[in-house]
């Protein structure tokens, strides 16, 4: 009996292994035409390229990275959705398309969202701390925003595939969830900046789990905070109730007195 349940463990295990590579394989293939352009971007790097070169290729990335790499994204975490709420054996191709069809619309219109406030808030935060000497100050704070944008697009992802809302509503709420769980962000930060660590170390474990467990990590996280919200909300509709049971009572024996 020790010895099948040691075969079972090891089974699921590498069941487990095998889900989490295929996923970060699919999120791959599916967000690949904004991975050239970043690995060329890395090659123009290493070979010092002129100006006009880079400003090239950061204009490709920044319009493939909507229609390409946010869906590809949103699917990985329709995928990872299912793990985190016990669904353990869905089929993750399937599941993975559905997501990638299912919110495509919405996640191009937040990855176009994003991507422009990213390059807005990234020229300006970079003006200030260069052109401006005085104004760095300022520069400081742009780059906290955009940390927290950043941090947001985790929770954007998360609320795609978890909620049927407006995509303006859904935006809203990612960057008010950061800032009311800060705990949870810096949790999030700090896993996602271990995995990559991990990632840099080890490049190969990029391609098959690094994307895939900072997905599961990310909505864990929100998940977290999505069913400690829920509960509070119920514990105040059922301290509503009360307080409303208790004033019907109160109504009820004012009545019988005056009779």
């Amino acid at each position: 009996m020790e010895f099948k349940g040691t075969m079972g463990g090891i089974y699921r295990i590498t069941e487990w292994i095998t889900r989490i590579a295929y996923s970060n394989i699919l999120w791959l293939l599916f967000s690949s035409p904004f991975l050239v352009a970043l690995f060329m971007k890395i090659m123009l790097i290493n070979v010092e390229a002129n100006a006009n070169d880079h400003l090239i290729i950061n204009w490709t990335m920044g319009i493939l990275a909507p229609f390409t790499l946010f869906p590809a994204i949103s699917a990985l975490f329709a995928v990872v959705r299912k793990w985190v709420m016990g669904d353990s054996d869905v089929p993750v191709f399937k599941t993975f398309f559905r997501g990638y069809r299912d919110n495509y619309k919405q996640s191009m219109v937040g990855g176009i969202f994003y991507t422009l406030l990213f390059i807005i808030m990234w020229v300006d935060y970079k003006v200030y701390m260069t052109e401006f000497k005085n104004l760095q100050l300022v520069g400081g704070v742009m780059l906290l925003l955009l940390i927290i944008l950043f941090v947001s697009m985790f929770n954007f992802f998360s609320m795609v595939v978890h909620y049927h809302m407006g995509i303006l509503l859904i935006i809203k709420n990612a960057i008010l969830l950061t800032l009311i769980r800060p705990f949870r962000m810096i949790a999030t930060v700090l896993g996602s900046g271990l995995l990559l660590y991990i990632g840099f170390s080890y490049p190969a474990l990029v391609f098959f789990f690094i994307v895939s467990l900072i997905a599961l990590w990310s909505f864990f996280n929100f998940y977290g905070s999505f069913l400690k919200m829920q509960d509070q909300a119920e514990r105040l509709k059922l301290l509503e109730e009360e307080k409303q049971a208790a004033l019907d009572e109160k109504v009820v024996e004012v009545g019988i007195e005056q009779k």
